[in-house]
Parts: C-alpha cells; sequence; structure tokens
C-alpha cells in the first residue's frame, strides 16, 4: 500500500475547555494542554485499535511518558471548542514522539510534542520493549512523507 491509500496522518479530535481547565482570568490554565495532549494520544491509539495501557500473553504494557514540551501562541478560554491534532513525528525502536497542534476555528492556539514509551510493567517495575506490530505499523503509515515535513502542508 502506497502512502497516498494509507489512512490520513492527522488525527483530529475536540474538546471543550471546561471551568475546572481554567485560571482566575477564564483562560486555560497552561498544565490543562497536557492533560489534553495525553487524551489526544489516548484516541488516536484507540482509533488504531489498542489503548495506552492493555494486556497480552506476557503481562500488561502502557506507555510512560518521558518528555512533554508546548509553546502556546494565543489563549483558550472557557467554553472554547478546541481542535487537537495528533500525528506521530517519530517512531523508534520503542518510543513514539507525537507531535499536537490546537486550534479553535482555524486560529493556531498551541503546539507540542509528547515522547511515549512502550513498557511492560513486571515485578522490576516498566522495562521498554519494542512497539508491537501491528501498532509499529500503523504508525509508522501516519509519519510524515519526509523527515521533518508537516504533514499538515
Amino acid at each position: 500500500m502506497n502512502r497516498s491509500q494509507s489512512q490520513p496522518a492527522v488525527f483530529r479530535t475536540t474538546r471543550r475547555v471546561e471551568f475546572c481547565h481554567t485560571d482566575a482570568a477564564g483562560q486555560m490554565h497552561f498544565s490543562a494542554f497536557f492533560l489534553f495532549m495525553e487524551q489526544a494520544e489516548h484516541e488516536l491509539l484507540r482509533s488504531l485499535g489498542t489503548s495506552v495501557l492493555c494486556h497480552d500473553e506476557e503481562g500488561k504494557l502502557s506507555w510512560p511518558r518521558v518528555e512533554a514540551h508546548c509553546t502556546f501562541h494565543a489563549p483558550a478560554r472557557f467554553e472554547d471548542l478546541l481542535h487537537i491534532d495528533v500525528w506521530p513525528e517519530h517512531v523508534g525502536r520503542s518510543s513514539v514522539r507525537y507531535r499536537f497542534r490546537f486550534y479553535k476555528d482555524d486560529q493556531l492556539l498551541a503546539e507540542g510534542t509528547m515522547t511515549s514509551v512502550c513498557c511492560r510493567f513486571g515485578p522490576q517495575g516498566p522495562q521498554a520493549v519494542p512497539v508491537p506490530e501491528p501498532l509499529r505499523s500503523q504508525l509508522l503509515a501516519r509519519l510524515p512523507s519526509s523527515p521533518g515535513k508537516d504533514p499538515q502542508g
């Protein structure tokens, strides 16, 4: 299957800014952007037939975050409906770096990245393991067509 026949690279979800996500001025608190990024990652994984927490024949797998970054361009406010775009920017042996963009209508409000590591949880705690197939193939199919290229143009 070639790139033009694969799933679109960008997964879009929406979230409404609730009062609990805001500061005293009614603007979305910076920490809520990270919560929304994590929720968007979870929805992307569910759309690919898996979850951020799952079990296989060897035990429990999950995706702890090891890095997160967000740059803010404009405020989001109480009751704004945000569109959140997420796509894998890099798929490593056991990690995935996702890129996120937050929009209100067509206005870019924030953009960020988050790196998650596929880990098996056992008696010694979390241990990094390779990203399982077919998830790895599905994530690779969503990468931008050339390194460093934004899938949105």
